[in-house]
C-alpha cells in the first residue's frame, strides 16, 4: 500500500495532523519538520532555546516548545490544545494541526482531523507490547485514532513508527508492527496505508535519509507529504450552497437587491441553472453570481458569492440551495455515526441543539443503536454515552435538515450537538443514509 504519486496537478495545499498516544513524539516531530525545513524564524528558536521547560540536554534544541504554545502544555510536557503551524517547501505549502494524545483529549483530535487531508498517526516502538510467541499489542489510542481517522474519511493514513534509536534500528521491530497495525487498519476499512521508520529527536527519515536504517527504502516523512495527491471530490459532488445571510442594500429603490450570501461547499453553480430551496422545495434561476471582484459566469467549490435569483422567493439563512437534479436529502429522523466529546455524559432527557451547515434546530438523541469498541472493531449495545464514545445514534430534529451521507461529502453530512443549557459542543456526528 502506497500513497506516492508524481501527478504534480493534485499538489496544492496539504492539510494534515498528528495523531498518537502521550510522548510518542508528536510535537517533537513537527519542530522537527519545522526546523530541519527552515519554518521557523531565529527569534523563536532564540526563546525555544532559552525555555525554562526545556527537557533536553546541553544546547540541544527541545523541538517540541514549537508547538507547545500554552504555558500549561510547556509545564507537563503535554500538549493540550490543537496547535495549528503554517510551513511550506519549495514543492508544496502545509497546514499541520498538532493534537493531543491523552485520552481525555480526543474530542481536539476530532477537531484537528475534520478538514485534514492525511493523518501521521506516530507509535511509540518503546510502548508496543512485542510477545515472545510473536505476538504485538498496539495501544488503544493508536486504534481510537485510525478509527476516527477512518470516520471521518480521511483520505491518507501515515503510520511513522517513532523513536527508532530506542531499538537500535531494528528492522525485525519496525516490520513486527507495521504487520500489526496493517492487520487493524484492514479490519477498520483504511484503504491508503504508508510506513515509515523514523526517530523525531535526531531527525531520522524525517527530512535527511538515516543512515542508520539503510535497509528501508521508501520515501523520508517530507518527501511522502510533498507527494501525496490531495484530490478535491467537492468539485465533482452535487452543487451545495448553505445560505449564511440575506443581503440588501436598499429596499426602497426600484432596483431591490436581494442576495443570498455563502460559500459553496460542493459543485458547480453558473447563470441560468435551476435551482432547488431546501427544505421549502421551491425551485429558482440563477440571475447572477455577485462577488467582491464583479460578477461571474459561473462558480465552484470553496468559493465565497452572492447568489442572485429570478424569482422573489421566502429565503433564509439555513436554508440549502443544491442542484434541482440532484437535491440533498430531507431528514426528520437522523442515523449517525457520533464522537461523544463532553465530560457530561448523554443525558436522553436533555434537549440538545444540532448544528448542521447553517442551520441550527431543536434535536433529541432517540436512541443508542450501537457503541464500537476500538480494540476489538465490534459493535455492542449500551444505554447511554460517555466521553470519547464512538456509536451509532438515531435523532429526532424539529426542523428538517437538508443532508448528504457524510461518506459522499463531508460537509453536508456533518454535524455537532450542542447542549442548550451550557452551550458547549457535545458531540460531533457524521450521518449515514445506508441502514
Amino acid at each position: 500500500m502506497n500513497a506516492m504519486t508524481d501527478n504534480l496537478n493534485q499538489r496544492g495545499l496539504l492539510r494534515f495532523i498528528t495523531a498518537g498516544s502521550v510522548d510518542d513524539g508528536k510535537s517533537t516531530l513537527i519542530g522537527r519538520l519545522l526546523f530541519d525545513s527552515k519554518g521557523i524564524f531565529a527569534d523563536q528558536l532564540a526563546a525555544v532555546s532559552r525555555s525554562k521547560h526545556k527537557r533536553t540536554v546541553g544546547d540541544t534544541i527541545d523541538l517540541s516548545l514549537l508547538t507547545d504554545g500554552l504555558e500549561a502544555e510547556r509545564e507537563q510536557g503535554i500538549t493540550i490544545d490543537v496547535a495549528y503551524r503554517y510551513f511550506a517547501t519549495p514543492k508544496r505549502k502545509f497546514i499541520i494541526a498538532d493534537t493531543p494524545g491523552h485520552e481525555q483529549y480526543t474530542r481536539n483530535m476530532v477537531t484537528g482531523a475534520s478538514t485534514a487531508d492525511a493523518v501521521i498517526i506516530l507509535v511509540d516502538v518503546s510502548k508496543v507490547k512485542l510477545g515472545d510467541d510473536g505476538s504485538v499489542t498496539l495501544l488503544t489510542q493508536t486504534k481510537r485514532h485510525s478509527t476516527i481517522a477512518k470516520l471521518l474519511q480521511i483520505e491518507h493514513v501515515i503510520v511513522a513508527v517513532n523513536k527508532m534509536d530506542l531499538v537500535n534500528y531494528d528492522r525485525t521491530v519496525y516490520e513486527r508492527i507495521v504487520g500489526a497495525y496493517q492487520e487493524f487498519a484492514q479490519s477498520l476499512g483504511l484503504k491508503d496505508v504508508t510506513a515509515i521508520p523514523l526517530s523525531a529527536l535526531s531527525g531520522d527519515n524525517v527530512v535527511e535519509r538515516s543512515e542508520k536504517m539503510a535497509w528501508y527504502e521508501g520515501p523520508t516523512l517530507i518527501e511522502l507529504l510533498e507527494a501525496l495527491s490531495v484530490y478535491d471530490e467537492s468539485h465533482a459532488a452535487p452543487f451545495r450552497f448553505p445560505v449564511q445571510l440575506v443581503a440588501r442594500h436598499n429596499g426602497h429603490e426600484a432596483n431591490d437587491f436581494r442576495g443570498y450570501m455563502g460559500r459553496i461547499e460542493s459543485g458547480r453553480v453558473a447563470v441560468g441553472d435551476k435551482l432547488i430551496v431546501q427544505p421549502s422545495g421551491q425551485t429558482a434561476t440563477v440571475k447572477d453570481i455577485v462577488t467582491f471582484d464583479g460578477s461571474l459566469q459561473s462558480a465552484s467549490a470553496g468559493q465565497s458569492i452572492t447568489l442572485l435569483l429570478n424569482e422573489y422567493l421566502d429565503i433564509s439563512r439555513g436554508d440549502l440551495l443544491a442542484s434541482s437534479e440532484q437535491p440533498a436529502t430531507q431528514l426528520k429522523q437522523v442515523v449517525a455515526d457520533v464522537c461523544w466529546m463532553s465530560d457530561e455524559p448523554l443525558d436522553a432527557r436533555r434537549k440538545y441543539w444540532i448544528k448542521h451547515g447553517t442551520r441550527q434546530t431543536a434535536a433529541k438523541i432517540k436512541s443508542v443503536d450501537s457503541i464500537l469498541d476500538v480494540n476489538t472493531q465490534q459493535r455492542h449495545a449500551a444505554e447511554g454515552l460517555k466521553l470519547n464514545d464512538i456509536a451509532t445514534v438515531q435523532l429526532t430534529v424539529q426542523q428538517p435538515l437538508a443532508a448528504d451521507a457524510y461518506a459522499d461529502n463531508r460537509a453536508t453530512g456533518a454535524f455537532i450537538l450542542i447542549d442548550e443549557v451550557t452551550h458547549q459542543t457535545v458531540a460531533a456526528g457524521m450521518i449515514r443514509l445506508d441502514h
